[in-house]
């Protein structure tokens, strides 16, 4: 036997890599395993040129928990590793004999397998679980095998073995866990079918297990022997194999979608999710180049419960590295928008931290990022034009969240725009696309007209809306919250359209001649009801800053209006919310010269200025537009009372 000590900063490094390098104590598995297909790859591949290196059955990974023993085995019958390999991959740490293959393989010419490991100090998480580890390697084409053992403490031993074959046998001895809380015992089925399937379900290679464990059985005559004895003594360790493969080997992302059907990517889509319901929409996809990466996304047919606590989301798309999983919820490679996709992105290459579990943020993920936001826009575009019901649908589900994007500068706007359904005001019973409303638009018209509220119901009744509908100009209505957010950035546009409150400013509408026309007649009106307005103003001038008439108003005495750029009642309830300074603002009061109620109020200012009816008038009319767009009225009860003292005067 020969002792050795670790070519690298010894015990200070090794005991970093222990302690820090993972989150979780699970993962060692997930680098053995990955190891293991990673030998089982360059046995494949070296054999395809050298036929004696082909292995007798199949390629396989296998493991042994001993709960008698507690030692966790692993073994696979891979490429293997002579003396001096264990040396120099496993005596020197952060020593890659899979990168160095890699460096020194002619890459162009055949096709390379895909390996995982490519630090070469995953193998060393091993010691977060186990007080010391065991190697039996036997290279291919050799003869002898060699024993590696190691206590972690610095040093390392090696001496002569035997195995049957090629391939690497891993026995470690864990540590007792000693009823600690949130310690999963490495021995049980359980635990081991579980690290299994979150972490290397679609490995290409068997997992098989054998249980190791005391015989506590009774004697039952259908479990065969004489006189119905069974072949084992209580408290005597005995082997139990599981029958079935602990991986599923299924990575469907990697075949041909032709080759699989819509019944097998409903069943893959309900073992990544845990949704029990179809998915509305699937995507597949891949990146092709300087570097690999496949993508198989999804849909769902339902807003999750916590679509909106971004927080508590889980389940996203899943991170996978040649097929090993790496992180359930990869947020850095889709945008908020799109929080609500699921499925699997998994790369050749990508590049990760020494410890796997975080992401570098290189050019690779924004590349990834900017292929998956552009498929899955142009699926949902695709959708919308071949299945508009169906398209309806995930809009309900989806469409607040969609929205969201436009929240983004760095986002191409115009790609989400592309998939924006709203009511309109031409359409009293189903939503309409941006790109129909532009292509009905006049030629005249230079903006795309909105109206934002909460209910939809108040917006179609709503006053601002007269005019429009008297002219024949569509109107489109916004109902979620985040609507009042994104149209009011101000520089938002749509095919060269921008986007216009009706609420917000003068509206002026018609052909160059209809606009004069309108302008003069309002020039007239207002010398007429000049002083009635300045009247009217001093009557509520706490609560708006100007009161004027209007030409948007056909059939209602009055509305409110913002000046541009000022923010809606339902943004600045939102902010407030969210524990925000207001700027202070004034809403300005706009009347109808033609409407009933203001003929007959100029009328009694002319002909007695001073009478109390034009100051209650004032607030009446102020009340009035406030509940006609939904608001609340600051004195529910003055307003109540002045609406009683009318009543009872006219009555």
């Amino acid at each position: 036997m020969e002792t050795h000590a670790f070519q690298a900063e010894t015990q200070k490094l090794l005991d970093l890599m222990i302690h820090s390098l993972y989150s979780n104590k699970e993962v060692f598995l997930r680098e053995l395993i990955s190891n293991a297909s990673d030998a089982l790859d360059r046995r494949r591949f070296e054999a395809v040129s050298n036929t004696d290196l082909q292995v007798e059955g199949e390629l396989e990974i296998r493991l042994v928990a001993n709960r008698v023993e507690r030692t966790l085995t692993l073994s696979d019958n891979g490429i293997g590793m002579s003396r001096e390999d264990l040396v120099e991959h496993l005596g020197t740490i952060a020593r890659s004999g899979t990168l160095e293959f890699l460096e020194t393989t002619d890459q162009s010419s055949d096709p390379t397998p895909d390996l995982i490991g490519q630090f070469g100090v995953g193998f060393y998480a091993s010691f977060m679980v186990a007080t010391e580890v065991e190697v039996i390697s036997r290279r291919v084409g050799e003869d002898k095998a060699t024993r590696w053992t190691s206590k972690g403490a610095g040093e390392y031993s090696l001496e002569d073995a035997t195995r049957d074959d090629a391939g690497t046998t891993i026995r470690l001895s864990l540590k007792e866990i000693d009823g600690e809380e949130g310690v999963s015992d490495f021995c049980d089925e359980w635990v081991l079918r579980q690290i299994v399937k979150k972490y290397s379900d679609f490995v290409a290679y068997p997992i098989s297990l054998t249980i190791v464990e005391e015989a506590t059985a009774a004697a039952d005559p259908e479990d065969g022997g004489e006189d119905g004895a069974i072949d084992v003594t209580p408290g005597v360790p005995t082997e139990r194999e599981v029958e079935e493969p602990l991986n599923s080997m299924k990575a469907i992302w990697t075949r041909p979608e032709s080759d699989v059907d819509k019944a097998e990517f409903d069943e893959f889509y309900k073992h990544v999710t845990h949704d029990f319901q179809d998915p509305m929409l699937r995507v597949s996809t891949s990146i092709e180049g300087t570097f690999e990466a496949r993508a198989l996304l999804y849909v769902p047919g339902k807003a999750p419960f916590d679509l909106y606590h971004r927080e508590r989301l889980h389940n996203g798309v899943q991170l996978y590295v040649r097929r090993v999983f790496i992180m359930d919820e990869c947020r850095e490679l889709l945008p908020e928008w799109l929080r609500f996709v699921r499925g699997v992105v998994d790369s050749e290459d990508l590049s990760l931290n020494v410890s796997r579990e975080m992401l570098q943020q290189d050019r690779q993920i924004q590349t990834i990022r900017k292929h998956l936001v552009k498929k899955v826009a142009e699926s949902l575009k695709a959708m919308a034009k071949n299945e508009p019901e169906q398209y309806r649908a995930f809009w309900a589900e989806f469409g607040p969240v969609v929205k969201e994007g436009l929240l983004d500068f760095e986002e191409k706007r115009d790609r989400i725009f592309d998939l924006v359904l709203a009511p309109s005001s031409e359409n009293e019973t189903d939503l309409v696309s941006l790109a129909d409303y532009v292509e009905r638009m006049p030629e005249d018209q230079e903006a795309i007209y909105y109206i934002a509220g909460p209910k939809l119901d108040v917006l179609r009744r709503s006053p601002h809306l007269e005019a429009f509908k008297e002219q024949g100009i569509e109107v489109l209505f916004l109902t979620d919250p985040v609507d009042e957010v994104w149209v009011g950035q101000g520089s938002v546009a749509y095919k060269d359209k921008p986007w216009k409150s009706i609420g917000h400013g003068e509206v002026e509408l018609g052909t160059d001649e209809d606009k004069e026309k309108a302008k003069v007649d309002l020039e007239k009106q207002e010398e007429t009801y000049g002083d009635l307005l300045e009247a009217l103003k001093a009557a509520i001038e706490d609560d708006v800053k100007e009161v004027r008439l209007s030409s948007r108003l056909k059939s209602s005495a009055s509305c409110l209006v913002l000046e541009d750029g000022d923010l809606s009642p339902q943004l600045e309830a939102m902010l407030r919310q969210a524990g925000q300074e207001i700027p202070e603002r004034k809403p300005i009061l706009e009347l109808n010269p033609n409407h009933v109620v203001v003929e007959r109020l100029g009328k009694r200012f002319e002909d007695n200025p001073t009478d109390p009816q034009i100051g209650s008038s004032a607030k009446l009319l102020l009340g009035q537009a406030v509940l006609a767009e939904g608001g609340q009225l600051e004195d529910p009860a003055g307003f109540a009372e002045l609406v009683n003292k009318l009543m009872t005067e006219t009555l």
